[in-house]
């Protein structure tokens, strides 16, 4: 592997800066190392090669990134002139025009896009096995999953092809990879980057773009160039005190940090990599002098959460499919769907308007009941990034229904609550099995204190510096 690509987004942008690093140089790398490992991996969907060095003359000269490759997730992160299938051969052939808001401000910023990610048909799964491309593998074991739903955004970037690439998260498709990949995943508050101009908001708000990196100042450095209110957004996150990446080098003080190795509502089964893998966060957290208890919301444990968060999530997946039948001019039927997307679509159908907005109304009186832990005195809390242990591929089954369902309700225990709620979280691999496959810690903060988050990160990569074995 080229040195140049051990480095972070951050340091590669410096190389570039000082002239130890070409932009060409380091672009080329990167292809090399796509060209050696992905044949393995299948992370890397649609490569635009040849058009990225291209581009390269273009770059704007004194961005902060100019010359960094990166790679964009499949799902949202429109590019002009880019295939775009949202992990479905539904969408062979339909087109849709413009760059979303995100990738205007990545070009603007420098970076070099190298290709697109694979990622589970419409993102509503927590692995990457979409039957359009196959499944993406795990460089840390090419028999498991990467993750789901940016899976092959984590796998590129713990295989060392890029320093980043660029991530969603709807009910955990940020933290769920980068706990599976060894990576850094930070789900950003709800509004703190733009869905636009393509949409206001995804999953009803749950959904929020961001990135997998490596290092904590590279979640922080690429959020803030993506970060910030559009006009005609629904909503905007409360103001930063300054730059994220500012923030990487402040001391968090002393924080109160409550912790679950076990999820609060019933039938929920403690795993144990993720529960050790807490345990020894919590013990990591109190040597740096924090605070730290067991407990968290009592909102938790509300049975009714699953069933109100998943028929928010098939209500808008019907939306899409059936906006993709207008886009296309025919409308989409069941068959044309992977199993899980048909049931989820059809649930959908079964439901009311008024249903719905139901079911949006008791989201917005559990966001409250969540925030009253963090009103109360709380700083953060600390839970598994993942429900489950590291699991192999075909664990969530295509055919059969009622198993992939519970196992991904298990799974997402820990994350879609806060997608939920709009909250900051970030993932930190922080864990290891005894075969050596990552395993992941969540911090969640409360709303908007992104700056919280990236300061505590910071604090404990120092402390325990993240090791990327996968890297070669």
């Amino acid at each position: 592997m080229h040195d140049a690509l051990r480095l972070d987004a951050v340091g590669q942008a410096a190389a570039i800066r000082t002239g130890e690093l070409s932009p060409r140089e380091l672009a080329e790398a990167a292809i090399a190392a796509i060209e050696a490992r992905d044949g393995e991996l299948n992370a890397v969907i649609f490569p635009r090669f040849e058009r990225a060095l291209a581009e390269l003359e273009r770059l704007p000269r004194e961005a902060p990134f100019a010359g960094v490759p990166i790679l964009l997730k499949d799902l949202g992160w429109r590019q002009a002139g880019e295939p775009y299938a949202a992990g479905s051969a539904v969408r062979d052939g339909v087109e849709d025009a413009g760059d979303g808001y995100g990738v205007t401000r990545l070009r603007e910023a420098g970076f070099v896009i190298l290709g697109r990610t694979n990622t589970p048909e419409f993102g509503s799964t927590i692995t990457t096995e979409p039957a359009a491309f196959g499944p993406t593998r795990n460089p840390y074991d090419p028999a498991y999953s990467a993750g789901g739903s940016s899976g092959g955004s984590a796998a590129a970037v713990a295989a060392g092809m890029v320093a980043l690439a660029t991530a969603s998260d709807g009910g955990g498709s940020i933290r769920i990879p980068a706990s599976l990949c060894g990576l850094v995943g930070l789900k950003p508050s709800r509004g703190r980057v733009s869905l636009g101009p393509a949409l206001g908001e995804g999953w009803s708000g749950f959904s929020c773009p961001g990135f997998v990196t490596r290092t904590v100042r590279d979640t922080a450095a690429a959020l803030d160039v993506v970060a910030g209110l559009h006009a005609g957004d629904p909503y905007d996150a409360p103001a930063l005190p300054g730059p994220l990446a500012a923030e990487a080098g402040r001391d968090p003080g002393r924080l109160r940090v409550g912790y679950l190795t076990a999820h609060p509502r019933a039938g929920v089964p403690e795993a144990r990599e993720p529960a050790e893998a807490v345990a020894a966060a919590a013990a990591l957290l109190e040597s740096l002098g924090h605070d730290v208890t067991p407990g968290g919301p009592e909102a938790l444990a509300d049975p009714d959460f699953p069933g109100h968060f998943g028929a928010i999530v098939a209500e808008n997946l019907a939306a899409t499919v059936d906006g993709l039948g207008e886009l296309r001019g025919k409308p989409v039927g069941p068959e044309e769907l992977e199993p899980r997307n048909a049931a989820m679509v059809a649930a959908a159908r079964d439901r009311t308007a008024a249903q719905h907005l139901r079911s949006t109304q008791w989201t917005d009186a559990f966001r409250r009941r969540m925030a009253a832990w963090w009103s109360a005195g709380h700083d953060l809390l600390l839970m598994p990034s993942l429900g489950v242990a590291p699991f192999p591929l075909g664990w969530i089954p295509a055919d059969d229904l009622t198993l992939a369902l519970g196992r991904t309700a298990h799974a997402v225990a820990f994350t879609s609550p806060v997608n939920a709620t709009g909250q900051p979280a970030i993932s930190l691999p922080l864990h290891r099995t005894a075969a050596g496959l990552p395993v992941g810690v969540q911090l969640v903060a409360a709303y908007g204190r992104e700056d919280l988050l990236v300061r505590v990160a910071a604090q404990i990569e120092r402390a325990r510096p993240f090791t990327h074995d996968a890297m070669g």
